[in-house]
Formats: C-alpha cells, sequence, structure tokens
C-alpha cells in the first residue's frame, strides 16, 4: 500500500438525506480541481457548495452502490459532465438502487451507468493531489476506501466507535473485519478516517477503543 505524499488534499464535508450521508468534496486547494464523494441525495445543496468555493469537479466517486450514497449520482453527473468511478463488484446495484424502499425517501434518481471501474491500488488524480483506491470489502462486495497521505475516506466500512453493516445482500462479517483490521488498522494512527455517517476519528482512536475490532 502506497501512502501519496505529496499536494496536500483538502475536503469539505456536506452531510445530505434523511439517512445523513457524509457526501465529500475531495480538493486540491492550488487547482479548486476536486472529486465528489458519495453524492448520496441533495444534489441541489451539492452544487451550490460546489459553486460556492470556486471548485472544479473532475470525477465523481461511489465509495459502494447503495442508494444512500449513489442517489445523487444523477444530478452532478447531469450538472458537470464528469465521469462515474465505482467498483465493478458494485455496478449491479446502481442498475436495481431505485428499487429500494430508501428511494422515495431519499428522492433518488436512477443512476448513470459508471464510466470507470476502480480498483486495489488505482491512483485518481485531483488537480495536484491524488487519491489511492483500497478495495475494503464487507459492508458490500465492492465497497472500497480512498487514500491521501492523512486522510481515508472509508465509505461505510468503518465508522468512529463503530462497523458497517455486514446483514445486507452481498455483506460479509469476515470479509469486513479483514478489511479493516489489515487494510485500514495497518495505516499510520495520525491519519483521518472521515466515512460514510456520523463523526471523523483516526486509527489510532479506533484502534484502542472500537468494541467490534479491539
Amino acid at each position: 500500500m502506497i501512502i501519496i505524499k505529496l499536494n496536500v488534499m483538502k475536503y469539505e464535508n456536506i452531510v445530505v438525506g434523511a439517512l445523513e450521508t457524509n457526501c465529500y468534496l475531495a480538493f486540491c486547494e492550488d487547482s479548486r480541481k476536486c472529486a465528489v464523494i458519495d453524492p448520496g441525495a441533495d444534489p441541489e445543496k451539492i452544487i451550490r457548495i460546489i459553486d460556492d468555493k470556486g471548485l472544479k469537479p473532475v470525477v465523481l466517486l461511489n465509495t459502494h452502490g447503495h442508494i444512500d450514497h449513489i442517489g445523487a449520482n444523477k444530478g452532478i453527473k447531469d450538472k458537470f459532465g464528469v465521469p462515474l468511478y465505482i467498483h465493478k463488484a458494485d455496478e449491479k446495484m446502481l442498475k436495481s438502487a431505485l428499487q429500494s424502499g430508501l428511494a422515495l425517501l431519499l428522492g433518488s434518481k436512477a443512476s448513470p451507468a459508471p464510466d470507470k471501474f476502480i480498483n486495489e491500488g488505482d491512483i485518481i488524480d485531483i488537480g495536484e493531489s491524488k487519491l489511492e483506491v483500497i478495495h475494503t470489502p464487507g459492508h458490500s462486495p465492492g465497497s472500497v476506501s480512498f487514500l491521501t497521505d492523512t486522510v481515508l475516506f472509508s465509505g461505510d466500512t468503518l465508522f468512529c466507535g463503530g462497523v458497517g453493516r455486514s446483514d445486507l445482500p452481498g455483506g460479509s462479517w469476515e470479509k469486513l473485519v479483514n478489511s479493516i483490521r489489515k487494510k485500514i488498522l495497518t495505516l499510520p494512527d495520525e491519519t483521518l478516517v472521515l466515512p460514510g455517517h456520523g463523526p471523523a476519528t483516526t486509527v489510532g482512536q479506533e484502534k484502542e477503543s472500537n468494541p467490534y475490532i479491539r
């Protein structure tokens, strides 16, 4: 696993939808180019903050395919024309998400098809900054996390004091714990973990106090 140490990436957290999903704008401070990570709902809110901050979206990233993380894919892609990246193992979720009872609650729209499938070790350029793809299955087969030099966008794999569900279709408790222990807890303790829901944490804090993985 490579920890990228170039231009430090900045981020903006936008809480969206009834399930309070954390959508992140990960951006290069110099170029203002940004990745939109997990636009789960409220596309107008996300677009307004992008415009207010003068950001320039270059890619749309899904950590996984559950409806509360992809519900605004269409709105963001229609507005900015950016490519959509997801792991192939979760591709089918983009097509079936509107069948979920949550879709109406979240005001979700059918997601566009992905433009590219991402895999372990891929590097995504965001201006002068970079994100490394880490495949972290367990919450879903295609769950991924995105790593910079000091920050991990963990999706629904690891939370502050908790872990993602593994009882949904395609989930696996064994794979989830393996992903966390072997791919996340091996990062430096000071690594900031930005989860798909709830407050931020650090690798060190979770190693010390998370009851699910001690």
